[in-house]
């Protein structure tokens, strides 16, 4: 094609517009090939992908173009395109007067058949602004009605129709993103209905389940923790099963953890008081552990078990004391009284156990 091109304008022929769909199909080497044609001139290149193109094209080739997001077309446009569609088809069947692709007489089999304008309402509203697959629709319920002698498309034939194509769903694009994303939220937010929905269209659309149960595992963990500990059982669980077991029989699993995490109390107390730890340390750097902790701690010479400021100089096991608690500082000097861990409002057995060991651990 470059050749073509090439020889065109050397011999004064008109410019070359190379249209090339689905452009994120061609690797990066294909698509580094085109670069210096585009910076050259010597083709206009119009490419057209269905991917999100800052993760698809090249960078160099991407900062020479200009990108055009095309939206779906309304439920109204469809249903133009739809009845143009009809109308056309009905003048072609008009104008044969009965006669075959041969010029022969006979019996055209859809110039009979009509279409209610609820199946095209219904068509244009449920295809995702998807002229296409709107019309694909409609030729299959003409041909359906025609094989069982119907006069026109209803509505339940159209309904028909649609029932038999693929959800819309790209596993790699920006939906696969979109819907776990809304899964997410939904489920953190609580709503059991709006979780199944979201899980149903990832699963329907073809989704890997493990990407799915991963991110419930993250979920029961960022978002649940130890509000409700079972919730990340739950989700490794359905991990397991989903490894084990497999589609279509896991998305049993899959769906018990999706109502399980949805209702489960919500706490991210466990990843703020871990953010806060490592501000800490990014801040004032990791200082060392009290020598009564280390692996290999320093016996204390005779007669001397306290340091300069009054702490003991060896490990003071919790279990020689009531209740399993020693009073004994753990933190490093320096970090001593800071307080990373503030149990949230669901968990209130935290809360009480908390306070018990403070108390008895003198803080």
């Amino acid at each position: 094609m470059l050749e073509r091109a090439t020889h065109r304008r050397a011999t004064g022929g008109a410019a070359t517009v190379f249209f090339l769909d689905e452009i994120h199909r061609f690797n990066k080497a294909q698509q580094d090939a085109l670069l210096p044609a585009v910076e050259d001139g010597l083709v206009t290149l119009i490419g057209a992908t269905t991917e999100n193109p800052a993760f698809e094209v090249n960078g160099a080739l991407l900062s020479r173009t200009r990108v055009y997001a095309l939206q779906a077309l309304s439920a109204e446009e469809v249903g133009e395109v739809l009845r143009r569609a009809v109308a056309r088809g009905e003048r072609r069947a008009g104008g044969r007067d009965g006669e075959d692709s041969s010029g022969r007489p006979g019996e055209d089999p859809d110039a009979e058949i009509g279409v209610d304008d609820e199946a095209i309402d219904f068509l244009a509203a449920r295809s995702e602004g998807d002229a296409r697959t709107a019309l694909n629709a409609l030729e299959l319920a003409l041909a359906t009605a025609a094989e069982l002698g119907e006069r026109s498309v209803s509505i339940a034939r159209a309904e028909d129709a649609l029932q038999r194509r693929a959800v819309l769903y790209d596993k790699k694009g920006d939906r696969h993103y979109d819907y776990i994303s809304a899964w997410i939220k939904a489920t953190r937010g609580s709503d059991p209905d709006a979780s199944l929905y979201y899980l149903a269209v990832m699963l329907e659309g073809g989704e890997d389940p493990r990407f799915i149960v991963r991110r419930m595992v993250i979920l029961a963990s960022e978002d649940i923790g130890n509000a409700d500990p079972a919730a990340l059982t739950v989700a490794v669980a359905a991990a397991q099963a989903v490894e084990h077991v497999g589609l279509p029989e896991a998305k049993f699993a899959l769906a018990q953890a999706a109502i399980y995490l949805a209702l489960a109390p919500k706490s991210n107390s466990a990843g703020r008081a871990l953010g806060a730890a490592q501000r800490h340390v990014r801040e004032h750097g990791a200082a060392p552990a009290p020598g009564w902790l280390r692996s290999d701690p320093r016996p204390p010479r005779p007669g001397q078990d306290q340091d300069p400021g009054g702490r003991a100089l060896i490990y003071d096991n919790p279990h020689d004391h009531p209740g399993h608690v020693s009073p004994q500082e753990l933190l490093p000097e320096g970090v001593v009284g800071e307080r990373f861990y503030e149990p949230g409002d669901a968990e209130a057995e935290l809360v009480r156990r908390l306070a018990q060991i403070r108390g008895m651990r003198g803080r």
